[in-house]
């Protein structure tokens, strides 16, 4: 069972890890690094200079490779060498985006975020079949275990819709919801594997009410997540139009409703986990971990958001808002989960 805990506590840190690589993608317009997925412009390692996916004559191009020509992604009938002048009849025309830009820097970044992705899906592999010899112990590991997998695959199969119809925003938005969760399925997990052997044990009265505030905290969190998501999208969209270079300051100069409602909704989470932090004192739980991290996060998440909006979007503002944001939601939920198998007539909070 150890060995067991270290491969959950492995995924959940490369899951985490892999929102951190997603947001850096986002951050930099690293989207469509690779326009086709799962290997990049055809190949598993991909190109680094521009004219390695150029048309070049009396090169020899394998099969699936990539190439820009005239402003359009071409893929590699056959094995072939090029002729003198351009064939059509040995390309396909890639017609699931008409996106072909290179740019390397974007390409590496799009393509170790995908190098990441990979790399999570091995102890969580390891994790899966490892957790039906503890069936007869708890079914539940197993089954979690089992609905991890079934996730990461919906999310690869999203990942590749995402990157094929050149990042349409509705499947971004739902590409990162599987992703938070994946991150609760993990901490469930993690949970049931370790609540036995859990030391610093706290002891409260059983409240529904804490539960049910608990529970609201982490939906409004996943709420404020999608829009977000939403506001980032509107982003994207302002820095294709007005440029990336020395125009920050406009990215939310005319924001849609959208933007002042993400804006608002902050300041009601902040109230219902200060509520929350209330509430805990009144049960003499106010120095529980979990309690702290909700404020201490919260504080900071509303402080990156601050710092975007009225200093020009810093660097790192963006990918820490984002990772500040899964992280409030993984401690709200792990709360939940706490709470959520309390033990009459005393309530257990690890």
């Amino acid at each position: 069972m150890k060995a067991f805990r270290k491969l959950v506590s492995c995924g959940l840190i490369l899951i985490y890890l892999i929102i951190i690589a997603g947001a850096v993608v986002r951050m930099t317009g690293s989207g469509m690094g690779c326009p086709d997925w799962p290997k990049c412009f055809g190949y598993y390692i991909p190109p680094t200079q521009l004219k390695q996916v150029q048309w070049k004559p009396k090169h020899s191009y394998q099969k699936g490779a990539f190439i820009v020509h005239q402003n359009q992604l071409f893929k590699a009938n056959n094995n072939l060498t090029s002729q003198d002048n351009f064939n059509p009849n040995q390309w396909s025309k890639y017609t699931k985006h008409n996106y072909s830009n290179f740019n390397a820097l974007h390409t590496w970044i799009e393509y170790i975020n995908r190098l990441v992705t990979v790399l999570s899906g091995i102890p969580i592999l390891i994790m899966f079949i490892c957790s039906w010899f503890f069936y007869k112990k708890d079914k539940r590991i197993a089954w979690v275990s089992l609905s991890v997998v079934i996730a990461m695959l919906i999310q690869a199969i999203l990942g590749k819709l995402v990157v094929d119809t050149n990042l349409l925003p509705w499947r971004i938005t739902v590409h990162m919801f599987v992703a938070f969760v994946i991150v609760a399925q993990m901490i469930y997990l993690r949970y049931i594997a370790v609540e036995d052997i859990s030391n610093n044990k706290i002891f409260i009265p059983k409240n529904n009410n804490l539960k049910l505030l608990v529970a609201t905290v982490v939906g409004l969190t996943l709420i404020q997540v999608v829009l977000g998501t939403q506001v980032r999208q509107f982003v994207d969209y302002q820095i294709k139009s007005l440029g990336e270079n020395g125009n920050a300051s406009q990215w939310l100069a005319h924001p849609t409703i959208t933007f002042y409602v993400h804006r608002s909704f902050s300041i009601l989470i902040f109230i219902v986990n200060i509520l929350l932090w209330i509430k805990a004192k009144s049960l003499n739980i106010i120095n529980h971990i979990l309690i702290k991290s909700n404020i201490v996060l919260i504080v900071m998440e509303i402080l990156t958001g601050i710092l975007m909006y009225y200093f020009d979007f810093p660097f790192l503002s963006q990918p820490l808002h984002l990772v500040l944001a899964s992280l409030l939601f993984g401690s709200q939920f792990l709360l939940l989960i706490k709470i959520s198998h309390n033990k009459d007539p005393r309530a257990l909070i690890n």
